[in-house]
């Protein structure tokens, strides 16, 4: 009885941010994990004290190298593990208790599915460890396999499938249950620009529809592109904790955009930026991202098949060439 009084009096008092109605999905407390070789002996602190929150409808992002305790972190959060000492409450629950996971859904970094069988199979065999209706599995099946894409290819063996085919796969079992909280550990991997792309839009749309979402990643335009705060982690330690916007804005530094200047009118604003003591750095056309170059062209190319996309820079260059290669000929 005098152990189960001390370990009452060492447990953390409840949060009073979490209870019935509160916007905080997750929470952890001072979550610490060490991993320890046969004997017990320390081997290495996974995650250090980490103290986040995830509220209720946003896109939270887990953005760190490889090995900072990322995946560590959502396996805690799911109960696969259990915290050397700190506290996960999910859904105002311990982690540790089971019945939560019914209202989860988790992409795991790499997916472990059954190859023989296809994608209905596959997802109408979890619909029914979710013990969902013959009527209600048909439903979400065919719901889930347009939002990601495998209509085509939905009565194929997934052996058959590319890996980012496999992806998508593993998303639509995610997602079969309807669940409140989505945990994605490298939702991206093994995606092409145009799948990655398609992947950043459907976590956007599910946040439409009132999902919270725990996005895992090192890839840091992913994490960028569709969450709302960030954690950043390195060697188990929380580094940084705020909005994308917030963290990514360079405060010192003052973006103006404008159509149609003439070169007088640049020289103009030039000297009204001297004369109030700033500095001015450059002038220049803004640039797009490699990413939104690709699906440019690509798009571009399916509406207009055989046509070709030449940059001014290879068109100025290109008589030179042309003549070079005339003269070679002669």
């Amino acid at each position: 009885m005098a152990t189960d009084q001390t370990a009452l009096a060492d447990a953390p008092a409840a949060s009073p941010t979490v209870g019935p109605g509160s916007d905080v999905i997750i929470e952890t407390r001072n979550l610490t994990k060490i991993y320890r070789d046969f004997w017990g002996r320390r081997k290495v602190a996974a995650l250090k004290s980490l103290d986040i929150e995830v509220r209720r409808g946003e896109i939270f992002g887990l953005l760190g190298p490889n090995g900072s305790g990322k995946s560590t972190t959502i396996k805690l959060i799911l109960g696969l593990l259990f915290p050397t000492s700190g506290r996960v409450l999910v859904f105002d629950q311990d982690a540790t208790e089971t019945r939560k996971n019914e209202r989860i859904g988790y992409l795991p970094e790499e997916s472990y599915l059954y190859k023989f069988l296809t994608t209905d199979e596959t997802l109408d065999f979890y619909g029914r460890l979710f013990d969902l209706s013959a009527e209600e599995r048909k439903r979400r099946i065919d719901e889930l396999v347009n939002m990601v894409g495998l209509q085509g290819a939905r009565h194929r063996q997934l052996r058959e499938y590319s890996k980012g085919m496999t992806r998508r796969v593993g998303l639509a079992q995610a997602l079969i249950n309807n669940p409140d909280l989505i945990l994605l550990d490298e939702p991206t991997t093994g995606l092409d620009p145009i799948g990655t792309r398609d992947m950043k839009d459907l976590i956007l749309s599910l946040r439409e529809q009132g999902k919270t979402i725990l996005l895992c990643s090192h890839q840091l335009s992913d994490v960028q592109d569709v969450c709302d705060r960030v954690a950043i982690l390195h060697q188990g330690e929380l580094k940084e904790l705020g909005r994308v916007s917030d963290l990514l804005k360079v405060q010192d530094v003052t973006e103006v955009h404008a159509r149609g200047l003439s070169d007088a009118a640049k020289q103009e604003i030039a000297e009204v930026i001297r004369r109030h003591g700033g500095t001015l750095e450059s002038i220049d056309n803004p640039t797009a991202t490699m990413e939104d170059l690709f699906l440019n062209i690509v798009r571009e190319s399916e509406r207009r098949p055989g046509a070709r996309r030449v940059s001014q820079a290879d068109t100025a260059a290109a008589p030179a060439t042309s003549s070079s290669a005339n003269e070679e000929r002669k």
